[in-house]
Parts: structure tokens; sequence; C-alpha cells
């Protein structure tokens, strides 16, 4: 699972990676979590990429209560194309979160040590994703919800002490097969990261999702 990340990257730099507008509401995150609004990068109605700020935990169109997005923060690669939940949003609705690392936990419950994970060829790469609408049937005439979910996978050899599972980072010169390409061309993208990453225990203060400041990424 992926429960924590963080995108420590000013918005001009997430702006020249992925080839979007600068979005003047993009701020560094060092503890992005559940039910959060977090910027993710799609294909907007004219072909081209667009920035926008979405929250995390996908509601399927077809859901009765947002709460359900509580539970789909993450999607399982393997199963993904064939799940309710989720495989429309795999046929038409894909896109790829910036990141600047993710969190994991390892120990005794109570006594969890999180490690900060980053890959060291991409300082800011991006993690496959599916998104959503949401519009709540009771309240028609309230705006729609727009939701996220991040895709994850079996972790690899760097990952593999610390958890059995990662979430799908993609190679940067896949990024536009992974948001455009039909459904088929893009199964062989979801697989655990090939590149070099750096696991580093930091402060147990990112269990707290109120927290959010530099000091979470200290080396512990």
């Amino acid at each position: 699972m992926c429960s924590r990340y963080f995108l420590d990257a000013d918005g001009n730099v997430i702006a020249y990676t992925f080839h979007v507008p600068v979005h003047d509401r993009i701020r560094k995150r060092f503890n992005i979590a559940p039910t959060q609004e977090a910027p993710v990068v799609r294909i907007d109605g004219a072909g081209g990429r667009e920035v926008a700020l979405l929250r995390w935990g996908l509601v399927p169109s077809w859901s009765k209560d947002i709460a359900i997005g509580n539970r789909m923060i993450n999607a399982r690669s393997e199963t993904v194309a064939e799940k309710p939940s989720f495989r429309n949003a795999y046929r038409s609705r894909r896109c790829v979160v910036p990141a600047t690392g993710f969190f994991e936990w390892k120990g005794e419950p109570g006594r969890k040590q999180p490690y900060a994970i980053t890959a060291e060829d991409q300082p800011l790469f991006a993690l496959a994703g599916l998104w959503e609408r949401w519009h709540d049937r009771a309240s028609p005439e309230a705006p729609p919800v727009e939701t996220f979910t991040i895709l994850t996978t079996e972790a690899n050899e760097t990952v593999a002490p610390v958890h059995d599972r990662m979430p799908v980072i993609l190679p940067a010169e896949r990024v536009q097969d992974w948001l455009a390409a039909p459904p088929a061309e893009v199964r062989a993208l979801l697989v655990p990261y090939a590149g070099p990453l750096r696991v580093r225990a930091v402060s147990k203060l990112v269990g707290n999702p109120r927290n959010d400041s530099p000091e979470l990424l200290a080396d512990a």
C-alpha cells in the first residue's frame, strides 16, 4: 500500500518536468495523506496536458457516498482492468501523480519506523494513477468532486525489506504512453521500478497527517 507520499518541489519545477502550465495553488508538501487535495497531471479536453488538484481516494461515479474513497487510495495493478471500481477509469481516465518520494512503515504496531523512499535517477517522478468525477445525487446542485487513486505493484528488491507493495513509478519517457495510449499498451508499465531507489528512516512525526513540514524528511 502507498498511504503517504511527499512532493517537495516548486510548482514551476512540476510544470517544467511534466510540460503543463504553472498552477498557482501548488505548494511544497511533505506528508500528503488520503482525502487531502494533491496535484495530478492528465489529458485535457483538447488532447493536451493539464495539472489539477484532486482529492486522494477514488470515488467511482456510481457510488452513493463519497466516503468510499477512503478505501480507494490504491488500486492493485494486477486487477485494475477488471475491478468495477477502477476499470472504467483505467480505460479512459489515467493520470500521473507527481511525487518526490513516498513513505512506508516497518515494525510492530505502535512502534513502527517510517521510511522515506526516493528515486536516485528521478528527483521528481510520476506515479501511475487513475481519476474519476463524482456527483452527489443527494445534492444535485453541488459541484462535482474529482478524485484519484495510485496504482501499486509488487515491491522491488530495495523496497521489499520494508513492505511487500510499492507504487508504480513510471519511467520519465513513458509518461505520455500512460496518459494516452490504449489500455492494452500500458499493461507492461505496471511493474516494480527498475531504477535505483534510496530508503532511509525518517521522523515518526510523519505518522500524524496534520504534520506537514520539512523536518519530517530529516534522517531519524
